[in-house]
């Protein structure tokens, strides 16, 4: 008999719900499409093992002159261009066997990128009448892998032309370029548009620095909106890469000015880096004495941080020193990445790497994950690829052996001790952590529908 109560008193809720839901779709017609596109997200989602964000349910409709924006979604491209992710992850397999540096390069571009006023591909755009490059600020000047979204566009744009966003790539291109050099895949909504302005400026002074304290990096993140632990996630991406050692030399010979190594550094450890970096050339520091014991591969350290170290002593013209920036100046820039170009490897569609890769080092938190060949510098994948993405990283952490100052500064907090120490001993909730804060970055503030467009070529507004 209660049972028989319950059913009906639900059922009769029921149908006042549907009745209600009716009345809203009538009035609000446009929107029917945003929230079916929702739904199957939540869908796709409610179904997997992931502990998401939060705001990966939620609709990103910013509204631009009263229009409402459409979502991003799972699969966006499932009709439209059903082969573009496919495309995407063969060309970053087939330029890996030939170029690893690929991975930190667009790991790095995607962090510039998404960074700065969101994942728009701003980063791609040229100088052009009434635009500023982002390239050209200096923590960008050093970027690589343009080339690569270039041949993915050029690939896309074969078979499906003005589909599929260069922000899209970049984000995808990334993702790639992780599961390439052993991290975790991560399932991404796609749907972004391309940005038709830049942001130099922001990119001049936003980006976070290789040389800052803990208290700056965190103040850094935290405006992105990444906590405390999604931020030491973060810089776990410094598992690959090279470090130049011009972003940490100031470290090893002329600490903060006194002419004297970092007092925290590990002794040894100090002597098997100024055994790769002999700096007795270099004005106002100490002749290098380099250890007569190379260091064994097995102990280098793979540093932290997007980018590599680039300060500025005043607001408008930033300059690199090599020491750490104390609290009045602007904290310098990720990461100065370089590579060697490669012979192309689809010959058959006459692409070929694009020398507009090869642009001038500079520093840049995500820059120390690629050196160049004319200048020395320390592998991060020292173990070989895809060996222990993560944790070996954090392992150095605990035992006083991060390369940057930046990366080592995470051992001066509580709570950012805390989850060094937990990603040291649990790789599997490194990888799980990484996966999901590289989802939160990849959907910072993106345009969608009628924001933003679709360009042809990534590094021209069409």
């Amino acid at each position: 008999m209660l049972n028989s109560i319950f059913e009906a008193e639900n059922m009769r809720k029921f149908s006042l719900l549907i009745f209600v839901l009716c009345i809203l779709i009538s009035l609000k017609n446009q929107n029917a499409e945003t929230k079916k596109g929702s739904s199957s997200i939540s869908a796709y989602w409610s179904s997997s093992s992931w502990d998401l964000y939060p705001s990966m349910f939620l609709s990103i409709e910013d509204e631009e002159e009263g229009l409402p924006q459409r979502s991003l979604e799972y699969d966006f491209y499932r009709t439209s261009c059903p082969q573009a992710e496919n495309i995407i992850r063969e060309v970053i397999r087939e330029i890996y066997k030939v170029r690893s540096s690929v991975a930190p390069e667009l790991l790095r571009l995607a962090f510039h990128d998404c960074f700065i006023e969101g994942c728009d591909a701003s980063v791609l755009l040229d100088a052009a009448e009434d635009l500023k490059s982002e390239k050209d600020s200096a923590p960008n000047e050093s970027l690589k892998g343009f080339d690569i979204i270039d041949i993915i566009k050029s690939q896309v744009e074969e078979v499906c032309p003005g589909v599929v966003s260069c922000a899209d790539i970049v984000v995808l291109a990334a993702r790639e370029g992780v599961v390439q050099a052993g991290g975790p895949f991560y399932p991404l909504l796609t749907g972004r548009r391309d940005s038709f302005r830049t942001f130099p400026d922001i990119a001049t002074y936003e980006l976070p620095s290789p040389l800052a304290d803990l208290s700056e990096t965190l103040a850094s993140f935290s405006s992105r909106g990444f906590d405390e632990r999604e931020t030491v996630t973060l810089l776990g991406a410094h598992s690959i890469g090279t470090i130049h050692c011009k972003f940490f030399e100031s470290r090893l010979y002329n600490f903060g000015g006194t002419n004297k190594p970092d007092p925290s550094m590990d002794p040894q450890f100090l002597n098997q880096m100024r055994s790769r970096c002999n700096n007795s050339d270099a004005p106002g520091s100490p002749a290098a004495s380099p250890s007569s014991d190379a260091p064994e591969p097995s102990s280098l350290v793979p540093p932290a941080s997007f980018d590599s170290p680039e300060s500025s002593s005043t607001a408008s013209s930033p300059s690199y020193d090599g020491s750490p920036s104390p609290s009045s100046e602007k904290p310098g820039r990720m990461g100065a990445m370089s590579s060697v170009a490669a012979p192309s490897i689809f010959p058959q569609r006459s692409l070929s790497f694009s020398p507009s890769s090869s642009r001038k080092s500079t520093v840049s938190y995500e820059g120390s994950l690629q050196s160049s060949m004319e200048d020395p510098g320390v592998p991060m994948t020292y173990e070989g690829p895809g060996i222990d993405f993560g944790s070996v990283y954090y392992h150095r952490l605990l035992q006083g052996r991060g390369i940057l100052y930046a990366d080592q500064q995470l051992m001066s907090g509580e709570e950012t001790r805390i989850w060094v120490k937990a990603y040291a001993s649990d790789v599997t909730l490194f990888r799980r952590d990484f996966a999901q804060a590289m989802i939160k970055l990849s959907d910072l503030h993106v345009l969608t529908g009628s924001a933003g467009q679709v360009r042809f070529n990534c590094s021209r507004v069409a």
